[in-house]
């Protein structure tokens, strides 16, 4: 049985938290959480396919220059080379699970800002 309470821990951005809820040679599965005004940087991913499945809150994301807003059982794929980031603009936590095939924290290329 895998549970958040138990699955290893980081910090990540400004106050983000990760759980590493499964890790296999081809995928990943992480909950994560960002609070109000965090965020991460603009990014790809050279190999990694991945999926953003919102479980709390708001979650927002830069795609391709592109800004949407994902609530509560919406998701949304992230093919590998597009440039993204996830931000929270809203005044809740935004929980959310990254799954990615293959794990994607060694395939991170940070973008330029503009």
């Amino acid at each position: 049985m895998i549970e958040k309470q138990t699955a290893s821990h980081y910090i990540w951005g400004n106050g983000c938290d990760g759980w590493c809820l499964l890790t296999a040679d081809t995928l990943s599965i992480i909950e994560e959480r960002i609070p109000p005004g965090g965020s991460e940087i603009r990014h790809h991913h050279q190999i990694a396919r991945q999926f953003f499945y919102v479980l709390a809150g708001i979650l927002s994301f830069e795609i391709n220059g592109k800004e949407i807003d994902l609530t509560p059982r919406q998701g949304i794929e992230i093919a590998p080379s597009v440039s993204h980031r996830v931000f929270n603009r809203f005044s809740h936590d935004a929980e959310f699970l990254v799954i990615s095939s293959p794990p994607s924290h060694d395939d991170r290329i940070v973008d330029e800002e503009s």
